[in-house]
């Protein structure tokens, strides 16, 4: 990977435009395109191909005005328009008091996280927030019993980040009973966006419904973009006003088509042989959209056929590569913003991926001040982890551990272990190959 790979900027922008600033906006970029400013010209380009070949002093502010709101993911001005009013009146009404009746208390929220609980509180909604955080996107997903593939779960989480066990049980069994329990209430919501650590915990809740009785009213908000967020993350950066348009606009029923998809997506993700879901993942899965694009990155934690890095593995060397020896907590900063595709990591999370990176005989990263807290702890890239960035050498020829992706055991030191490596193909394919 070159080290001018073009980053992803995010800036966590909240979601609440502002008609006024967007004019702003408009009027600058009207003065940069006719002032002949080559990257003002290439938005016109993009952004308003039916005037191409305008000559710059023959473009009008309506012009300017229809590439701005098409950033925001609007096809007109006065879409754009009807979007900022609409926001400006759920902000009058919430410092009113007199938000709409959105939910009521018999309505459940499901969402794998609390980073919208305090929002749904404020946005006027009234049902009860349950959260199921288990992350599948990380450790083993065995094929067995329930109860096996319970406890698997539980001792991974106590292991990778430094749970006691039995609080890591405690809080499982908790997050398993309230969500079973969901068959039970008369109004279920489930919140979810489009990274891999979202999808897969979607698909396991959409298998469990495939036999387990359903709410009475049983919906879905999945979103991979927001209107008026370039590079939007997640649930969790959006204004209490956004989660309001997301439900009025987002929301829909839970289809037959998608409790298959979720069965046959949670199926091939046990599989210890990834080319089952490697299939699913490059057929696509029309009924959830974000859910493929999900699969190929979650795939793309396989070891890479180039040199055995998984693509995290790789991202966390480049940077370093790119920008010098930083802090555990810079590094995490700098990958979730700006070289993530997909980011899907919370910061234990992200801390296991660097421990488990120095399990190896040659260790691609140096670690300082391991006295203080990981956040702190100065990181480097090592002669050996450029040389892994070269594909010179294989990662997978030093590694020392075992790690998992869904139900592929990744473990070099058993001759009779399968190694599955993973590339991705020019057309964007997710092509799945054997050492």
């Amino acid at each position: 990977m070159p080290s001018d790979t073009p980053t992803h900027s995010r800036d966590y922008f909240h979601g609440l435009l502002n008609l006024e600033q967007q004019k702003r906006r408009a009027k600058d970029l009207l003065k940069s395109a006719r002032a002949s400013d080559v990257k003002a010209l290439a938005r016109f380009q993009e952004h308003l191909p039916e005037n191409l070949g305008t000559a710059p002093e023959a473009l009008k502010l309506a012009d300017a005005q229809v590439v701005i709101a098409r950033e925001n993911g609007f096809s007109s001005w006065p879409r754009l328009k009807q979007h900022c009013d609409l926001l400006q009146e759920r902000r009058r009404q919430a410092d009113a008091g007199t938000l709409p009746i959105l939910d009521t208390p018999d309505t459940v929220h499901i969402r794998c996280g609390s980073d919208i609980q305090h929002g749904l509180q404020l946005a006027g909604f009234v049902g009860t927030f349950q959260e199921f955080a288990d992350p599948f996107c990380q450790g083993p997903l065995p094929d067995g019993s329930e109860a096996e593939f319970r406890a698997s779960r539980a001792q991974f989480v106590s292991e990778a980040y430094g749970i006691e066990l039995t609080d890591a049980t405690a809080r499982q069994r908790l997050e398993y009973a309230a969500f079973t329990n969901a068959s039970d209430k008369s109004h279920v919501v489930m919140w979810f966006e489009h990274d891999s650590y979202d999808q897969l915990i979607l698909a396991y809740l959409l298998n469990h419904f495939a036999t387990a009785a359903r709410p009475a009213t049983f919906e879905l908000i999945c979103v991979d973009r927001v209107p008026g967020i370039q590079g939007f993350t997640g649930l969790g950066q959006l204004a209490p006003e956004m989660l309001v348009w997301l439900w009025e606009n987002q929301r829909r029923p839970v289809t037959g088509e998608d409790i298959t998809c979720g069965t046959r997506v949670w199926a091939s993700l046990r599989s210890p042989d990834p080319s089952i879901l490697a299939t699913v993942a490059n057929e696509g899965t029309p009924s959830l959209p974000p859910m493929a694009g999900a699969l190929k990155r979650h795939l793309r934690e396989l070891p890479a056929r180039r040199n055995g890095l998984s693509l995290t593995q790789e991202l966390i060397l480049q940077i370093l590569s790119d920008k010098g020896a930083m802090t555990g907590g810079k590094l995490f900063g700098q990958l979730m913003r700006n070289y993530e595709p997909l980011p899907f990591l919370g910061d234990l999370m992200f801390w296991h991926a660097l421990v488990d990176l120095q399990n190896a005989s040659i260790t691609p990263l140096q670690v300082a001040e391991t006295h203080e807290p990981w956040p702190r702890r100065s990181l480097d890239i090592t002669a050996y982890g450029s040389d892994l960035l070269k594909g010179l050498v294989d990662y997978q020829d030093s590694y020392q551990g075992e790690r998992w992706v869904g139900g592929v055991r990744i473990t070099p030191r058993d001759p009779d272990a399968v190694s599955y490596r993973s590339d991705v193909s020019d057309t964007g394919a997710i092509v799945i190959t054997t050492r």
